[in-house]
């Protein structure tokens, strides 16, 4: 008797386990880590990993890791179905008093509504309904969640397409300001850095809630939602450091708003990353890279200040705020090769709980200061 009733806690526990990783994977409108989600994805990551080795060239391994995003997608529910065929299997164990075997038919024939093997005993009856509303209901959840996904994915890759408009194909922040020089309109920038912003906000948003969309590649190999975040923000940082131009609130705004979005990013994989860098920290970028980048926008004909140190100086104060950040997720998402990003970026795996488990060390911390502290 205590094993029957084990085995119905078991399978209820399981499904709702299950319940639980889909409502917060897909409905609740926030970035929260899901195990059984990021187990899924782990796994499904290491098998794809495995095919797309770095010594492969970036062709090869974008055309495999360009089904990563959608074959995760699509294996979140195989798996949750699988799990509630086995829990509501137990289930009907525990309250039958059935081989598992015969459980395992009754729960496929309700999870799949089938109707050829229907267990009328008891509370058996009422598990067969709830059974096939759920089994009906996490395949609803996807289907309803699929115009959602790839209308976020449509949204982001059309300011990435259109990037390669304003900065070439691949894209470069030299090549950006370079043009918009040449074309009279270096001093009309607002407007666009109004609109990245906008476009760092819903990325935000977006990539943390729907997770699995940041591994959803563009259609065109040569571009990559962070290689163009990087440009963007680039382009600000040597508009603010390299030319004597009048200050730019937009391209501030824009500035702030894209490395908080890489950061919220970063924090949701546990991507580890000084929230508060002091201005003089080391970044990826020698100084050397950035003087033959200056020295490309004064052949060009750009207006570019005079005092190279205090150009260094203050392209690393913008910079430290995002590098490691941005090196890091370059790791993480293998996007094409560009320079300054995916050139030093090693294989980066996230860290179980890295990032929250430093958190936890702070709030224990500052709790055994506040217990050792004298009361008033």
């Amino acid at each position: 008797m205590i094993l029957r009733v084990l085995e119905v806690v078991a399978g209820v526990l399981l499904v709702a386990v299950v319940l639980d990783a889909a409502i917060r994977t897909f409905v609740l409108p926030r970035g929260v880590q899901v195990r059984l989600t990021r187990a899924v994805s782990l796994v499904t990551r290491t098998a794809f990993d495995a095919v797309a080795r770095p010594n492969r060239d970036h062709a090869a391994r974008d055309r495999v890791l360009a089904l990563y995003g959608p074959v995760t997608l699509l294996t979140l529910p195989l798996v949750w179905i699988g799990l509630t065929w086995f829990g509501f299997a137990l289930v009907y164990q525990g309250l039958l008093d059935v081989t598992f075997l015969e459980a395992a038919r009754d729960s496929g024939s309700s999870l799949f509504t089938l109707g050829f093997a229907v267990p009328v005993q008891g509370w058996s009856l009422v598990v067969v309904f709830l059974e096939a509303t759920v089994g009906l209901g996490l395949l609803a959840l996807l289907i309803s969640y699929l115009p959602t996904i790839y209308g976020t994915f449509s949204r982001r890759e059309l300011a990435v397409t259109q990037l390669s408009v304003r900065a070439g194909s691949p894209p470069s922040p030299v090549e950006m300001l370079t043009r918009a020089h040449r074309a009279g309109y270096l001093l009309q920038l607002d407007p666009y850095w109004t609109q990245w912003e906008h476009w760092f906000v819903e990325l935000e948003e977006t990539h943390t809630s729907l997770a699995l969309v940041s591994f959803f590649r563009s259609p065109d190999p040569s571009r990559h939602w962070l290689v163009a975040a990087a440009v963007v923000l680039d382009s600000a940082a040597l508009r603010f450091a390299a030319l004597d131009v009048p200050f730019s609130p937009a391209a501030g705004l824009c500035l702030r708003s894209g490395y908080l979005s890489l950061r919220a990013i970063a924090r949701f994989f546990d991507v580890p990353f000084d929230n508060d860098p002091r201005p003089d920290d080391p970044i990826s970028v020698e100084r050397a890279e950035l003087d033959a980048v200056v020295d490309e926008l004064v052949a060009a004909g750009l207006p570019v200040k005079a005092d190279r140190d205090q150009i260094w100086r203050d392209f690393a104060g913008w910079r430290v705020n995002y590098d490691a950040v941005l090196v890091a997720l370059a790791g993480l998402y293998d996007p094409p090769p560009t320079p300054w990003v995916t050139d030093r970026a090693g294989r980066f795996r996230p860290p179980m709980g890295g990032h929250r488990a430093a958190a936890r060390r702070d709030r224990r911390a500052a709790r055994n200061h506040a217990a050792a502290s004298p009361s008033a």
